[in-house]
């Protein structure tokens, strides 16, 4: 869908929706001109959909399946989107000393929360992120058999890729939101709302974002259980908390929405030392970032 509103007498503004990701990814450009701002939002839904292909854990073509299916065996060479993401889930589970983990993914697989595929191996349980190598020419290799599942971070990513998609295009202004992983450039600042975590049909107003990145965390839609999960234990996530973390970066803020769901407060200082803040909404409180 898409809907024209002018701003300024020498600037149009453009947004459109396509569902992607497994949310409805929305897509907002202002610029001097209507096919230019058209084709901005075309290509930056193209960056999106890009993603999505690489990096789907039930894509049976995807990056990431080949990797689930391959790599426990030899080395897999996957796209360098694909590695860049990895190497920033590795960079933050080594920061967060291993609450962000992309190799639970055997433990969502076994509780339902993920497709068993036949193809994938049996995973014996006792693999971390320090099983994955990452090796040179954007080749990929277990040490053990396992799953990796990047749903907690390559959302993030494409939310950059297309914001660095519209500044590529000289947009003025850009904004892109994910399901609520969003980010914004050379925009009026706009209040952000999040859902109240024990009535998700209440929104809670938050922060105001004029550029950088925003992602929020929580178990509400999750009808079997949290699907964050504790890489100490296999544990589901509280589903009673709403987490949020602005970072200049969305790969960055979405990350790290996990570390704080899990680890909560006492992790402002991990936080901080990866560049971004967080918020935690209880279900009688909002705390302030951290």
């Amino acid at each position: 869908m898409t809907s024209p509103s002018s701003k300024h007498t020498q600037t149009v503004e453009h947004r459109r929706a396509r569902p992607l990701l497994g949310t409805l990814v929305e897509v907002t450009a202002r610029g001097e001109h209507d096919p230019e701002v058209m084709h901005a939002i075309d290509a930056a839904l193209a960056a999106i959909a890009r993603t999505h292909r690489l990096m789907s854990f039930h894509d049976a073509h995807s990056d990431v399946s080949r990797l689930n299916r391959i790599a426990h065996r030899r080395a897999v060479r996957v796209h360098p989107w694909t590695w860049k993401v990895l190497q920033e889930a590795q960079r933050v589970a080594r920061l967060s000393h291993g609450l962000f983990d992309i190799t639970v993914a055997s433990n969502l697989v076994r509780r339902g929360l993920l497709p068993r595929a036949s193809p994938f191996p049996h995973c014996p349980r006792g693999a971390s992120f320090r099983d994955i190598r990452l090796l040179p020419g954007h080749r990929v290799r277990f040490a053990r058999r396992l799953l990796v599942d990047l749903g907690g971070i390559a959302k993030g990513f494409a939310v950059d890729q297309a914001i660095a998609s519209l500044k590529r295009a000289n947009m003025q202004a850009g904004l892109v939101n994910a399901g609520g992983d969003l980010r914004a450039f050379g925009e009026a600042p706009r209040l952000i709302h999040v859902r109240h975590p024990a009535n998700p049909g209440t929104l809670l107003p938050l922060a105001e974002l004029r550029s950088g990145a925003l992602a929020t965390s929580a178990g509400y839609f999750s009808p079997g259980g949290s699907a964050i999960v504790d890489p100490r234990n296999g544990l589901a996530a509280a589903c009673d908390v709403s987490v949020s973390v602005a970072a200049a970066r969305c790969v960055t803020a979405d990350a790290w929405t996990k570390v704080l769901l899990i680890g909560g407060p006492r992790t402002r200082g991990l936080l901080r030392r990866a560049g971004a803040v967080g918020c935690v909404v209880q279900t009688d409180s909002v705390e302030q970032l951290v």
